[in-house]
């Protein structure tokens, strides 16, 4: 057992959640049993997740898209009450990290994913994401070992035969960070889900563009917090994956 306190205050701290404001609260958002068994995650709230996870005994949720969004209703409707209700069941607390998990220089998603695919960190880009080089790689090669590590094939706009040398990475969505990557030098971004003008920007721009899923490209940041949680307070931790093509 471990205090849940103890280990909201440690993410908190870790992640530095104050030097990124968001419309929700970060870190907790429900407040459930004040000791904690076990830890699951998964990358964004739902019913589903809730439900698997207080099935395993997790007294502790972790997510990467919290419950409160921006633009959407003020008011506990069906979908929230049945989330908070699976939850309740339970007597789990839920934790999300949105902007500060991408941009953890080691456990954040840009950063998890910039490792598995070979790139080095250069220095941040875009607000939470990455700018990064590495070794001198084609665009089919390069997509070929993003989809090794996301699982699914990305989509690629390609821009000219220009090889890969420096990379932006922002996991999620980021096409409209496509104009500024090719002003800052990058030979292709890699992100999750594109706009609708991006092929065109990046074809004029001639800048590479790769898109491996919003969800695809953010398992990673959840799973590496958890396990350091896990670690450092001695608990068990499972990561739920809900398909989600997008």
């Amino acid at each position: 057992m471990a205090a849940r306190d103890e280990i909201v205050a440690h993410a908190n701290a870790l992640l530095e959640i104050e030097r990124f404001p968001e419309f929700a609260p970060q870190g907790m958002q429900v407040v459930g049993s004040t000791e904690v068994s076990r830890i699951a995650c998964g990358v964004s709230c739902s019913r589903e997740l809730f439900e698997r996870a207080v099935e395993l005994g997790a007294e502790l949720v972790l997510v990467h898209h919290g419950l409160f969004w921006r633009n959407e209703p003020l008011v506990v409707d069906a979908r929230l009450r049945g989330r908070l209700e699976a939850l309740f069941r339970g007597n789990a607390s839920l934790l999300a990290y949105h902007l500060a998990l991408d941009a953890h220089p080691t456990l954040g998603n840009n950063a998890q994913l910039a490792d598995r695919i070979g790139a080095t960190l250069e220095r941040p880009f875009g607000g939470a994401g990455l700018g990064c080089t590495i070794d001198t790689i084609g665009l089919d090669d390069l997509a070929a070992r993003v989809g090794a590590v996301v699982e699914r094939a990305p989509l690629v706009v390609r821009a000219g035969d220009r090889p890969i040398r420096r990379l932006a990475v922002v996991t999620g969505g980021a096409g409209e960070l496509l104009i500024q990557a090719a002003h800052e030098g990058y030979d292709a971004l890699l992100t999750g889900e594109p706009e609708e003008p991006s092929r065109a920007t990046a074809l004029e721009l001639g800048i590479h563009l790769l898109a491996a899923g919003h969800h695809a490209t953010e398992r990673l940041g959840v799973q590496a917090l958890a396990g350091h949680l896990a670690g450092r307070f001695d608990l068990p931790f499972d990561y739920i994956e809900i398909e989600n093509p997008v």
